[in-house]
């Protein structure tokens, strides 16, 4: 009986101490989307009431639609982002495999200096970066962003992929290729499906940086045709005055795909944490 009340009351701990978290957690988020929808005078005169009555006002929204072109800032970072994704998943899904899969001199060496892209920021190469774009002619394109934001999200695909893919029986690897598959077809039909939960967790976790990233957009593409959400969120503050409905209009926008994000693959997530911390 008393094992059993104190496993309850671990239980009603921990539930206690997650709920305190995402309550404080989401709360700046809860702040933002009240806010935008409330006029200035109420946004400073109490920022925690609702948006009731004469407090309600879109005149924040109304702002990002007709000042600066959000429409272009919106699609520049969904076109980053998404291209980013795409290759950091598809490459780190690959070297992953190489890595998990085959034997080769140096495959350990391999995986430690592919770890150090997680330790090491990489807005340390800024400098290095910037010149290169310089030399390349990139400066001011999507491109350039692309080619950051993969470099920058291949380090953690390959360590979180890698680790699930060497659980990935052998038995159904080898059955693959007794029945004539190549390489490609059992990496593509047999082993990515089992690593979807992985491959949603590295998603998530590269997504948001990129999303939120304003260093890079600042540096390597500022013109107006290029501006992501973040950067593009900047024409609303001012050096004197700023204009805090758009700018937490725009916010609340821009917090709609991470969101999207997180409900289309939540449930893939909590599976591929799961079974990471499992392992």
């Amino acid at each position: 009986m008393s094992s059993a009340r104190t496993s309850l009351g671990r239980t009603v701990a921990a539930h206690a101490v997650l709920i305190a978290y995402t309550v404080i957690a989401l709360f700046p988020v809860f702040v933002i989307l009240i806010n935008s929808l409330k006029t200035r005078k109420a946004i400073f005169g109490d920022p925690l009431a609702l948006p009731l009555g004469k407090s309600f006002d879109l005149v924040g929204y109304q702002t990002v639609m007709k000042q600066g072109d959000f429409v272009l800032y919106f699609q520049n970072s969904m076109t980053v982002t998404v291209a980013s994704l795409f290759f950091v998943l598809l490459f780190g899904a690959m070297a992953a495999f190489a890595l998990s899969e085959y034997r080769f001199r140096g495959n350990t060496l391999m995986g430690l200096y592919l770890a150090l892209g997680i330790m090491i920021p990489i807005r340390l190469g800024t400098v290095a970066i910037l010149e290169m774009m310089v030399a390349s002619g990139l400066v001011n394109t999507l491109t350039a962003l692309i080619l950051v934001y993969t470099a920058q999200g291949l380090p953690l695909s390959v360590f979180i992929l890698s680790e699930f893919m060497k659980s990935v029986s052998n038995d159904l690897k080898n059955a693959g290729r007794i029945d004539g598959l190549s390489e490609y077809a059992i990496f593509f039909r047999l082993v990515l499906p089992l690593v979807r939960p992985a491959m949603a967790t590295v998603a998530v976790f590269t997504m948001i940086p990129i999303w939120n990233d304003l260093w890079f957009p600042l540096i390597l593409a500022p013109a107006e045709q290029t501006k992501t959400v973040t950067l593009g969120a900047q024409v609303f503050i001012g050096q004197f005055q700023n204009d805090w409905n758009a700018l937490l209009a725009a916010l609340s926008l821009a917090i709609v795909p991470v969101l999207v994000l997180y409900l289309i693959f939540s449930r893939q997530l909590i599976r591929g944490i799961t079974a990471g911390a499992v392992k």
